[in-house]
């Protein structure tokens, strides 16, 4: 599955009210559930075929303690995979910088997806606390790009 058929699946649940929706095909599992706080769709759950564990390889996932600790802040996430970019081009400055205030439907940053920049916008307003992503860096579809605090 690509991205153009997720964003299709993600229209397909804008479009009739849905709630949740589970895709299976080619062997692989989609399931997408949209937030009832946010409205926003996050992924549920997903699967590919199984792998042998003869074949996979060892991995430990890396265990990091959150930079930083609040109790009330929001989250930024990447709506796609891809490669994060905090600035337009390599000489302009960054869209935001920690201790910005962001408004509703400002670009805070851009995410390359096969070729195409996407701009990503706030979806809170607040003061901006944290930049999970360095620039550059690729980022997957739900991780956190920024921590926002909605009270500043």
């Amino acid at each position: 599955m690509n991205l153009k058929e997720l964003k299709e699946l993600i229209e397909l649940m804008n479009d009739n009210g849905l709630t949740e929706l589970e895709v299976e095909r080619d062997g692989m599992t989609i399931k997408l559930k949209k937030s009832s706080e946010t409205g926003s769709i996050h992924p549920m759950a997903y699967s590919i075929p199984s792998i042998p564990a003869a074949v996979r390889p060892a991995v430990e996932a890396p265990v990091a303690a959150p930079a930083v600790v609040a109790s009330n802040f929001k989250d930024v996430k990447s709506p796609m995979v891809g490669t994060f970019y905090r600035a337009p081009s390599p000489e302009a400055a960054p869209f935001v910088e920690i201790g910005q205030t962001v408004e509703v439907g400002q670009v805070v940053c851009i995410v390359e997806a096969m070729k195409l920049m996407n701009e990503i916008k706030s979806d809170v307003r607040g003061k901006v606390l944290e930049i999970c992503v360095d620039n550059a860096e690729p980022v997957e579809f739900g991780q956190v790009l920024f921590r926002v605090d909605p009270a500043k």
